[in-house]
């Protein structure tokens, strides 16, 4: 179970420091990995050389972290590659960056063009002050005096009505509060004039091929959750790992087409969820490593950003629940050891979460008690499973759809704040519940600044900031082990 968790943290850091440095540093993206991995080695080196199982040492516990996060940051800044100068004050630097990372340099415009943006900005909507041309983005300064759904509309439209789909129109906050524009490159801008073909966004026949070959991988797992002893697989075997396959698939194929249906009530361009089949192993027993979409475009404002970001979570857990209840209703009880935990699907600790002891309580009645763990019937794992997914997913940094969620609704910079605190909390947590630990590493290195809406200004209405409050009061149910309180009462 330890090598599985390592094994996934390896793969998602990777590329995490590719998305995140490998654009801005000549240091290898192997070697940045490697030293991001350094704690999570030697922390799973003690783990399993450890046989009194005594809790990390606090030294150890630290140390590493400190030291892999000083020379990261130091590999990073001795291999950094010059970049343009792109903005004169932090708050374009903080809020522009973003949008028009990875663009071609911007053309300059002429005298005429530049009057007709002008003109592009009507003086009772937007009274524009003044046009700063930066290499890869002009930012209009100005007076917002209108509605900030009102003003980029009218903007956005203006601008496309004389440059066509030569610029998108970027309406962020900048650190005074003021509302600003950028106008970047458009990237299919070029596509669209040379008649390029694209390729294709949505592939059905891969999508479907990926959905067969993890319904085997899983069901083959389920098999061999069932039958531990299973030497050689066949079909009558497969068919009783189908549970746990059709579980499984069911939470994460929600989840992403929760993501893909919000995406396109907004008529933003998505691919379909595709699943991720890998044959069962010892170290990574469950036979997928999740599924997926792209976001092909801009998302349009922030209630957009909410939506898509809060539909997976959502919708996965409305799957996970009824899945999970029956597969806890159908696992074994077990005494309490000290191997005990929350990730340990042969002894599980249903006291761990706050969530999961409700659960377990619901399903279970009396029967269960303070002192049991379970041996959690296949079902269960993926019910588990689906609620790691959700609380992982729901965390509020990033690109996460936390950090979506956050940034709707708190907006860019303060949402990238909300990340850098979560971070520290989680940190803060591995001390209670070290089975957070590799969460913490991973999410310590991820980039805490989320990509800008289009429309990053228009707030939401209050019914999406109570379902929003509502969503990281269940990340908090799921992470938090059960009060004693709670605990005392129930049992």
């Amino acid at each position: 179970m330890i090598l599985f968790w390592l094994l996934l943290l390896g793969i998602f850091t990777y590329f995490i420091v590719r998305r995140s440095v490998a654009n801005v540093t000549k240091t290898p993206v192997w070697i940045l990995w490697l030293v991001m991995m350094m704690p999570a080695f030697i922390w799973t080196g003690w783990a399993i050389f450890n046989q009194d199982n005594q809790r990390i040492p606090l030294l150890l516990l630290v140390l590493p972290f400190l030291a892999s996060s000083v020379l990261y940051l130091f590999l990073v800044q001795r291999g950094r590659i010059a970049q343009p100068a792109t903005s004169s004050t932090p708050a374009q630097a903080s809020s522009v960056a973003p949008a028009a990372a990875n663009r071609p340099v911007l053309q300059a415009i002429s005298r005429e063009e530049e009057a007709h943006l002008q003109n592009c900005f009507p003086w009772s909507v937007y009274y524009l002050q003044n046009i700063e041309h930066k290499p890869q983005a002009l930012i209009c300064r100005g007076q917002l005096r209108t509605s900030p759904d009102l003003a980029y509309k009218t903007i956005a439209e203006n601008v496309k009505n004389y440059f066509a789909d030569r610029f998108l129109v970027v309406f962020q906050e900048g650190l005074s509060g003021k509302p600003f524009f950028a106008l970047v490159p458009n990237p299919q801008a070029k596509a669209v004039d040379t008649s390029a073909k694209q390729a294709p966004i949505t592939r059905p026949l891969l999508a479907l091929a990926l959905l067969l070959a993890t319904l085997l991988t899983t069901s083959l797992a389920g098999a061999l959750m069932a039958n531990p002893s299973l030497n050689r697989p066949s079909f009558s075997v497969l068919q009783t790992g189908l549970p746990y396959a059709l579980a499984l698939m069911a939470i994460l194929g929600t989840h992403e087409l929760g993501h893909y249906l919000a995406a396109r009530h907004y008529r933003i361009k998505a691919t379909l969820p595709y699943f991720i089949p890998v044959p069962p192993l010892l170290a990574f027993p469950f036979g997928t490593f999740g599924a997926f979409i792209q976001i092909r475009s801009h998302l349009p404002n922030r209630r957009a950003l909410f939506d898509v970001g809060l539909a997976g979570p959502l919708a996965g857990f409305l799957v996970t629940l009824p899945i999970l209840i029956w597969g806890l209703a159908h696992s074994t009880l077990a005494p309490l050891s000290k191997e005990s935990s929350l990730l340990n699907f042969e002894s599980f600790k249903p006291t761990a979460s706050l969530l999961l002891t409700l659960l377990s309580k619901l399903a279970l009645g009396d029967a269960l008690k303070a002192e049991s763990a379970l041996m959690l019937h296949p079902v269960a794992v993926a019910g588990c499973l689906g609620l790691v997914i959700t609380a992982l997913n729901l965390m509020p940094v990033g690109q996460l759809d936390g950090g979506h969620i956050v940034h709707a609704m708190f907006g860019q910079r303060r949402g990238a704040a909300i990340g850098q605190i979560a971070r520290l909390l989680l940190l803060g947590l591995v001390f209670v519940q070290q089975e957070f630990m590799l969460w913490a590493i991973l999410l310590f290195f991820m980039p805490v600044v989320d990509e800008p809406a289009l429309n990053d200004v228009s707030e939401l209405d209050n019914g999406r900031d109570l379902l929003g409050l509502l969503a990281l009061a269940l990340l908090v149910v799921i992470i938090l082990p059960a009060p004693h309180a709670i605990t005392q009462f129930l049992f």
